[in-house]
């Protein structure tokens, strides 16, 4: 039994009743032979008697001609329908194709990659389903990406897998499951066929392990090669004291069942800084330390290579980018009656902007960075911005002031007892010999932190209120030796780069296949980000952060359009991001896939032919009887 899965039965009646009698009433009103008067009509009588003598075998040709016509009729308007038997409408199956687009899928151990072959492969599955099946193609990789329906056309599934496109990020395997698994919910004869190379991981998220219940798993693996090095970490800080200057590491591990020979180069801005030669043993993890460097003021980027000048089977993780902290002026405001020691070490740091303000002239007409107060506590004015207290006294203040200590105990000298030594304020410092005459204890709130305490209580704190960050030093340094000491300027510059947060949580490089939030301006909606190929996209700003899924390595530009600005003018930053998944970089395929503790089977049942629906041979036969009618029309015969 057929039934019409195109246009309905009885709409096709409806369009056949209409059609079919519009063609007969055109054959009927056909062009007549017209009347001409002759000079002899005894030449013509002999015609006539030949005519008449044929007339019921003309007749038959015209009703030839008209049944000619009225089959082509018919035949289109069953393909239209679509007929099919009932037995395809039941069996045929509905099949989800998860397609690794991981990074290990850009090896080449495989001619011309691992990605390309995947393709191929998935290709000839669309080509040999059956007239009943339906696919769905998806993308896999840090997310799931679904590049067509569940469809059975032929040329929609082929445009989906022209649209799959590798990425630098490791697979969600478990996001990929669950998604087939709920597109083949309540569907008859559900199938997820896996693409991949099989370094996917455990098939688990928060939600505990993946399982599929009775939908068919099928494996199609990809890749053989397994010879490769990468960077596995890569990242890079400024020296406090000297911006002109920085540091890297990074982390180069061979993948591998072999050693390798490789070179590692080391770039600046573009430019050449350094170039080793080193040997890794199989599996071996070698970190690299890059002291105090200079020559670069904005990117780095390591590559990799094979000591031979060739490339390893996945060069994808060959290469590393980092961008390096922005080398900018740090604007300081120094609300001071006057203090030799603490004019002398600002003057240590040329990337200090220093403005000197008397008390009574607070504030000044600018916004800054960073504002010390030594010895006095004026209301905080707009555009301080974070807060050094020297020596704070009266009660305008974050914190409370306790009653003066003195250094009048003949056993016990008054400094720092206790120390954060961990705490970025000390960094490079040694602090636990200094003395002091007399100070004041400091009482924060119980979210503020003790960095120094003395026998007596706190002398050094810090904390937050507002969001504005503030830095208290419990005594005069000039009733102190700390400013005879190289721990003074120190402490002084470490307080400032805390405050403009560039010490050692700065983050060079963002790591692929994560939600990546970007510092932007909070009065704008929307970012344009320029990715690592050149392309641009548009990106959503939240709470004053930039909000992208990145799945690409390289450097990218964050251009945000600022608000009452002129059309044009627009912030501009930039950020770096790397793969650096040793995951990924241990290419070596597998050669089973399992999920639930069910081994997937192998692809199956996939024929690359004519497929067996019935609308083909129809347009077929359509093709066939139109050939007919023009042979036996110019032959006469139906004339």
């Amino acid at each position: 039994m057929l039934h019409f899965t195109g246009v309905p039965l009885q709409t096709l009646l409806q369009i056949g009743a209409v059609a079919g009698a519009v063609v007969v009433v055109f054959y009927i009103l056909k062009l007549r032979r017209r009347p001409v008067a002759v000079p002899f009509s005894k030449i013509w009588e002999r015609v006539l008697r030949d005519k008449e003598a044929t007339s019921l075998f003309s007749q038959l040709k015209r009703l030839l001609s008209l049944l000619l016509q009225l089959a082509l009729l018919a035949l289109l308007l069953l393909a239209l329908g679509d007929p099919r038997p009932q037995a395809n409408l039941v069996e045929g199956r509905n099949i989800v194709v998860l397609v690794d687009a991981s990074a290990s899928m850009q090896a080449i151990d495989v001619a011309p990659s691992r990605i390309e072959l995947a393709k191929e492969e998935v290709r000839k599955m669309v080509r040999g389903l059956s007239g009943s099946d339906r696919m769905l193609l998806a993308q896999m990789d840090a997310a799931v990406t679904p590049l067509s329906t569940l469809t059975g056309e032929i040329s929609d599934l082929e445009a989906a897998v022209a649209a799959v496109k590798p990425t630098d990020a490791t697979a969600d395997f478990a996001r990929a499951l669950r998604f087939a698994g709920d597109t083949l919910s309540g569907l008859p004869s559900p199938e997820v066929i896996v693409v991949s190379d099989g370094a996917l991981g455990e098939p688990a998220d928060a939600g505990g392990p993946v399982r599929l219940g009775d939908i068919k798993l099928s494996f199609l693996p990809i890749g053989k090669g397994a010879r490769n090095a990468a960077i596995t970490e890569f990242s890079v800080r400024r020296y406090p004291l000297d911006k002109s200057r920085y540091e890297v590491m990074l982390e180069v591990t061979n993948t591998s069942d072999e050693p390798l020979d490789l070179e590692l180069s080391l770039l600046g801005d573009g430019q050449l800084t350094d170039l080793t030669r080193i040997r890794l043993k199989p599996k071996e993890k070698l970190p690299r330390f890059y002291p105090n460097l200079s020559g670069a003021s904005k990117t780095l980027e390591a590559k990799l290579a094979l000591a031979d000048g060739s490339s390893d089977d996945l060069p994808a993780d060959n290469r590393a980018f980092a961008l390096l902290p922005e080398r900018r002026r740090a604007r300081v405001q120094v609300v001071s009656a006057g203090n030799m020691f603490l004019e002398a070490a600002l003057l240590l740091d040329e990337y200090l902007d220093v403005t000197f303000v008397d008390p009574q002239r607070y504030p000044a007409a600018s916004s800054f960075d960073v504002t010390i107060f030594d010895g006095v506590a004026p209301s905080v004015a707009p555009g301080s911005g974070s807060l050094l207290y020297l020596n704070p006294t009266g009660t305008n203040l974050p914190f409370e002031v306790g009653n003066e200590v003195q250094d009048d105990d003949p056993n016990y000298r008054l400094g720092f007892d206790e120390l954060d030594a961990k705490h970025p304020l000390l960094r490079y410092t040694a602090l636990s010999d200094v003395n002091v005459a007399r100070a004041h204890v400091l009482k924060g709130n119980k979210e503020d932190r003790v960095v120094g305490r003395s026998y007596k209580g706190p002398l050094l704190i810090e904390g937050r209120r507002s969001g504005v960050k503030f830095v208290a030093l419990g005594f005069d340094v000039r009733e102190s030796d700390f400013p005879l000491r190289i721990a003074w300027p120190l402490f002084l510059l470490n307080a400032i780069n805390n405050f403009v947060e560039e010490d050692t949580s700065y983050i060079s490089s963002f790591r692929t296949g994560a939600v990546w939030h970007i510092p932007a301006s909070s009065s704008a909606e929307t970012a344009s980000l320029e990715q690592p190929d050149g392309t641009t996209r548009t990106v959503p700003i939240q709470d004053g952060r930039a909000v992208f899924l990145g799945q690409h390595a390289g450097f990218y530009t964050l251009r945000v359009g600022a608000a009452g600005a002129q059309a044009g003018a627009q912030e501009e930053s930039m950020f770096a991001a790397n793969l650096s998944a040793p995951q990924e970089s241990a290419i070596a395929p597998a050669a089973e896939l399992k999920v639930d503790g069910r081994g997937a089977g192998a692809v199956s049942e996939f024929k690359i032919g004519v497929r067996r629906e019935l609308w083909v041979y129809l347009l077929a036969a359509v093709l066939l009887v139109t050939a007919i009618e023009w042979f036996t029309y110019h032959r006469r015969v139906t004339v």
